[in-house]
């Protein structure tokens, strides 16, 4: 059994303390230093972070990277297990599937829309409306979801 106050320690490091708006100007210019991977890493650590706003460039670089790993996935699945489909490419889907809603969620935020339009993606042919969304500009005022991404 853990020790409350350990556990809290833990959460401390676990979770970084709200940026003020200094910090946030800060951290828009090192995200310009951001590379892909730099990008997908920041949509894996916001995995739990449903709430937020995510920048085009923050989806789109998650998705390229996620889709490029379930590729490789699937490579390796039809060389060891001679299946497209197999253990890899189910290990790396579950893995992501948590950061990828969440980014998603996020990235609709960014637009000025509710995460529940992730829902019309369920739908077949509508589906196309929740990529013109997700591809849409972010919109520069604050909105309910915090201030603009960028």
């Amino acid at each position: 059994m853990t020790n409350p106050i350990e556990s809290r320690s833990m959460l401390d490091k676990a979770t970084p303390p709200p940026l003020n708006n200094s910090v946030m100007a800060n951290n828009h210019s090192a995200e310009a230093n951001y590379g892909i991977i730099d990008w997908f890493k920041k949509g894996l650590r916001n995995y739990t972070n449903f709430s937020g706003r995510a920048r085009r460039k923050e989806y789109w670089y998650f998705l390229l990277i996620q889709t490029g790993l379930m590729i490789i996935a699937m490579i390796l699945d039809t060389i060891i297990f001679d299946t497209g489909v197999g253990l890899f490419y189910i290990l790396v889907a579950l893995g992501l599937f948590i950061p990828n809603l969440a980014v998603t969620i996020r990235r609709l935020h960014d637009t000025n829309r509710s995460g529940w339009w992730i829902l019309i993606s369920l739908i077949p042919l509508l589906g196309i409306l929740l990529i013109i969304f997700l591809a849409s500009d972010t919109k520069h005022e604050t909105n309910q979801w915090g201030q603009p991404a960028k």
